[in-house]
């Protein structure tokens, strides 16, 4: 009996000592943060001390009515998602007893308990707080759509800044000119920010700001924006920026300018404008006088430009622009002068003056002149040769050539377009002049056609006749007549020549064309002159003649020295032997 007490005393000693030295230690992280949207896992690992029994792993929530309720579980066999909790269609238990909900949402931000127990050894329990955040939308800016004047004694609306749908609540930072602008809160009369966090249905929160700025001048370029600062997991800071935004400022007047914007220097005829040109917003309108004496004569423009149309030197003188801006101090002065010079030319004159008609090798000079605001340079044009670099026109011994238009111009270098002209006809009279040229034609035999052309100059035109009759065309140039003849190269033809002779109302010349046969074409050219006369001149009997004699001793020549060479050839001469005979010796 005794020692059957012993032995059920020690039993019960083995199995508290047993009790005593089996445990189960469950580990999960103290916190975790998840992005809203995406998966998210929560590990939970385990260890037993002593004999252990199979494991179970079970999660759980405290749900909305504030009762702890399981959503999953696993065992070593199976694992399992409870129904009907607010989890059941986003969660699943890994196979290392992790905890993963696809995807976070922000209701998951909470305590879960991942519960493990392991048969005699016990149970254990890990808790892991979960903080989720959620980036919000980028910032919509809302400008301030009206002006504002500088005039305004305290601050004005400068734009709204809102974000939406962040968690935490994110944070709204202004910007001016890409920097930073002091959060201020309290009301003043230089800057401040009113802000509002709202709390959605959603449990998001949605953030605004709006930027109150006492606006001055310099402001009128500046640029402004908002910047949303939130925080994502792992402690990381982001953020995002709006689009960048101005302000239409109205401020008055504070300086006035006026000026040509046309190209200097002036000159009648130009189209001249002045522009005048304030600082103010918006820009304030313009008077425009000139200053005539001690009276004014106001100009009409409905703009900051004036315009005068082709200037003369009447428009000359002190024009005052003034800005119509009653915002303005006192002080500030809102009239501007400007002094307009037009450069001008008086018209040139030529003297003698009218058509002048010169004789035929007489001479013949004439003056220009003109003045202006500034002295100007002349010359004298004939088409575009400059043929005097100064106001004298001297032609001496005149030719028919140099009859036509003459043109006197002034210019100033200086002043590029100011330029003047007149402009004179100068004929020149005499009898005809029959222009030089080839005398000499020649045909392949008689009775051949032969071409001949004769020029000639005069004024009046000439008329032009010839000695021979044959096809005739005539070309007029001017003062300048050409007449061509086509006729056959008869004996008549070829032993006296063929003459033209041009004739008006102060006289005549004439000129003969030599017509030769091939084999006396060779003979130099000034063997055979041209033979020019006055309206009296004589017949020249005798050329003829001379010329039969010529080609007569060209051609007995020619016979003898063919006829040595004959003889010389056979050896007949004795100067040939003589020569054989010291060859062969």
């Amino acid at each position: 009996m005794a020692w059957t007490l012993r032995l059920g005393l020690t039993l019960t000693i083995l199995a508290a000592l047993q009790g005593a030295f089996a445990a189960v230690l469950v580990s999960v992280p103290s916190t975790q943060e998840a992005e809203v949207g995406k998966p998210f896992s929560i590990p939970c690992t385990f260890t037993t001390n002593g004999q252990a029994g199979e494991a179970l792993v079970e999660w759980f929530i405290v749900d909305r009515s504030n009762e702890r309720i399981r959503i999953a579980y696993r065992n070593e066999k199976q694992a399992g998602v409870d129904k009907n909790t607010e989890m059941s269609e986003r969660i699943s238990v890994d196979k290392d007893s992790s905890l993963v909900i696809s995807p976070v949402e922000l209701t998951d931000e909470r305590t879960f308990y991942c519960q493990v127990t392991a048969g005699i050894a016990g149970s254990g329990e890990g808790i892991s707080n979960l903080r989720v955040f959620n980036a919000p939308e980028a910032p919509e800016v809302t400008p301030q759509t009206q002006s504002i004047s500088v005039t305004e004694d305290t601050v004005s609306e400068v734009g709204t800044c809102t974000s939406k749908n962040g968690y935490p609540a994110p944070k709204i930072i202004w910007f001016k000119d890409s920097n930073m602008l002091e959060e201020v809160t309290e009301r003043n009369d230089v800057m401040y920010m009113a802000s509002r966090v709202v709390k959605e249905a959603s449990g998001m929160y949605s953030v605004s700001s709006i930027l109150y700025l006492k606006i001055n001048k310099k402001d009128k370029d500046s640029q402004y924006h908002c910047q949303v600062q939130y925080t994502m997991p792992n402690g990381k800071s982001e953020i995002k920026n709006s689009e960048k935004f101005k302000l239409t400022v109205h401020y008055y007047t504070e300086v006035v300018t006026f000026d040509v914007v046309s190209p200097l220097p002036i000159k009648e005829g130009d189209d001249v404008t002045m522009r005048c040109v304030s600082d103010g917003n918006p820009t304030p309108e313009f008077d425009f006088l000139k200053l005539e004496g001690e009276n004014t004569v106001e100009k009409e423009s409905n703009s900051g430009n004036f315009t005068l149309r082709s200037v003369s030197r009447a428009d000359s003188g002190t024009y005052v622009c003034e800005a119509l801006d009653f915002d303005s101090p006192e002080e500030v002065n809102l009239k501007k002068q400007l002094e307009i010079f037009v450069n001008y030319l008086d018209p040139v004159t030529i003297k003698p003056a009218g058509h002048h008609s010169v004789q035929y090798g007489k001479d013949l000079t004439l003056n220009c002149n003109t003045s202006g605001s500034v002295e100007p340079m002349l010359m004298w044009k004939k088409g575009k040769q400059v043929v005097s670099h100064s106001g004298t026109l001297a032609l001496k011994d005149v030719s028919f050539a140099l009859a036509g238009k003459y043109k006197c111009v002034a210019s100033v270098q200086s002043i590029p377009g100011l330029m003047k002209e007149a402009s004179v006809n100068v004929s020149v009279y005499g009898k005809p002049i029959v222009l030089s040229g080839d005398t000499s034609v020649s045909v392949s035999k008689e009775g051949s056609m032969v071409s001949l052309s004769c020029s000639a100059e005069g004024h009046p035109a000439p008329q032009i006749s010839w000695n021979h009759t044959g096809e005739q065309s005539l070309r007029i140039d001017g003062h300048r007549v050409t007449s061509h003849m086509k006729l056959a190269a008869t004996k008549e033809v070829l032993k006296n020549g063929v003459t033209c002779e041009a004739r008006n109302e102060y006289g005549a010349s004439s000129r003969t064309f030599m017509v030769v046969p091939d084999d006396e074409s060779t003979k130099p050219k000034d063997e055979v002159g041209p033979i020019f006369t006055t309206a009296d001149r004589q017949e020249q009997g005798g050329s003829s003649t001379a010329v039969i004699a010529v080609v007569v001793c060209v051609l007995l020549l020619l016979i003898l020295v063919g006829f040595l060479y004959f003889l010389q050839k056979k050896g007949k001469l004795p100067c040939g032997r003589k020569e054989k005979k010291v060859i062969a010796e």
